[in-house]
């Protein structure tokens, strides 16, 4: 490590840079890798395999050379001593004088069960698996790492783009296969989804973990509405078939049979009835049509769209936001006091549309959130307007149905009552 100076400019001291203090912190654990994956490919194949066979036994984690020696019969013994030698000197293979047995140090365990997580994915499209794994591993133990939600949120952009193109191709065979690949992946999305979900839920996230989130599920979103988009594509295709007589083949059907064919059988049609060059006698006006509309409008329309996440406010910035949402409760709260003034004796309360509902979807939502914080215990001590609101004697009945709202902006809201609280 005392050449890492030689890879950068003179005035730049490697000691400044985050990224890589982060990997010589760890590099004790990279060093595992680096004893496992250096020389040749059978080489690091063979270290592999010795060190997963010495790992798998969990009962007893101790072997001694005996055992090591009939365990791995089948290796040659000078290749196998050579392997065990170079995992000793990687201190991957830790050998107890005292008690004349070997045993895997703590790095070893580690890579090993790095590994294991990559192997049990392999050959079940083991990127997106993989990550969203990592991503789902992280927020079951509480510590979710932003490098592998900036890891899946990549790839997740990457597969858009590619089920994008080949949309844009125009190509029958390429949006079949873009759209099986969409169909392996989908279970994926769906669990990553369903990760995301709980990690927007979490209040322990910091601001860019969160919108790393909500970028995830952007990205999700985009895919989703893509699935649709391959049916109505291949339909449109479905109809620009050219039937072939009364043989029941189209032109689908041959195009499929050429691009199985090899090369030289092709070659071969120019010789025959291919060998003059054949003039289109002319130009199917309405399927140009659709490719004009698509390069002059449709690609316009996707570019000017911006779909981009807005940057992370200051805290400074931050405070209006927290502003609005105070006095969004004060008028909440006022509302309440002025609807309970109106209840009659019987006590039939008074639909909660009558206070929650406001001019734009964000303040209603934020309205009917406050609701349920009435009757919270936790809010006795409190001297704010929202623990006063939490203190009203209401109390929510019925909402099991639906109202459809004449609305600019909300569509439905459930038909909730607030009932006076005979306690209160």
């Amino acid at each position: 490590m005392n050449s890492l100076a030689d890879f950068f400019r003179p005035d730049i001291a490697p000691d400044t840079l985050p990224q890589l203090n982060k990997l010589t912190a760890a590099w004790p654990y990279l060093e595992v890798f680096v004893t496992l994956f250096r020389g040749g490919e059978e080489e690091v194949l063979m270290r592999l395999l010795v060190l997963r066979e010495l790992g798998s036994r969990a009962d007893v984690p101790y072997w001694t050379p005996q055992e090591i020696a009939q365990r791995f019969a089948y290796l040659n013994d000078t290749k196998l001593n050579t392997i065990l030698g170079r995992l000793r000197e990687g201190d991957l293979l830790v050998y107890d004088s005292d008690s004349g047995r070997y045993a895997l140090s703590e790095g070893a365990r580690v890579a090993l069960s790095a590994l294991a997580t990559l192997l049990d994915f392999a050959g079940d499209d083991v990127e997106l698996g993989y990550l969203t794994s990592q991503v789902a591993a992280g927020q079951a133990v509480g510590q979710v790492s932003e490098e592998a939600m900036q890891h899946l949120l990549a790839r997740l952009t990457e597969l858009h783009d590619e089920f994008a193109d080949a949309l844009e191709s125009q190509s029958e065979f390429r949006i079949r296969a873009a759209q099986h690949r969409l169909e392996s992946v989908w279970r994926w999305v769906q669990k990553s989804t369903d990760v995301v979900r709980g990690l927007t839920q979490d209040e322990r996230l910091t601001l860019l973990t969160l919108t790393q989130a909500q970028a995830i599920a952007l990205a999700q979103s985009r895919m989703l509405a893509l699935a649709g988009t391959f049916e109505r594509r291949l339909a449109q295709l479905a109809a620009q078939r050219v039937h072939l007589g009364n043989s029941g083949l189209t032109s689908t059907d041959i195009a499929d049979f050429l691009r199985h064919q090899g090369s030289a059988w092709l070659a071969g049609l120019a010789n025959g009835p291919l060998a003059l060059g054949v003039e289109p006698a002319f130009l199917s006006t309405p399927e140009l049509g659709d490719v004009a509309e698509f390069e002059l409008l449709g690609r316009e329309r996707a570019r000017a769209e911006d779909s981009t996440l807005p940057q992370a406010a200051s805290a400074e910035d931050a405070e209006a936001p927290e502003m609005e949402r105070l006095l969004e409760a004060e008028t909440l709260y006022d509302s309440l006091l002025e609807l309970g003034l109106q209840l009659g004796p019987d006590n039939d309360g008074f639909p909660i549309a009558n206070a929650v509902l406001a001019d734009s979807y964000n303040e209603t939502a934020y309205r009917l959130s406050l609701l349920s914080l009435l009757g919270d215990p936790e809010t006795s001590n409190d001297a704010s307007v929202v623990a006063a609101l939490a203190r009203l004697p209401y109390q929510l009945a019925g909402g099991d149905d639906i109202l459809h709202l004449d609305h600019p902006e909300v569509a439905t809201l459930s038909d909730a009552r607030l009932l006076a609280n005979k306690a209160g």
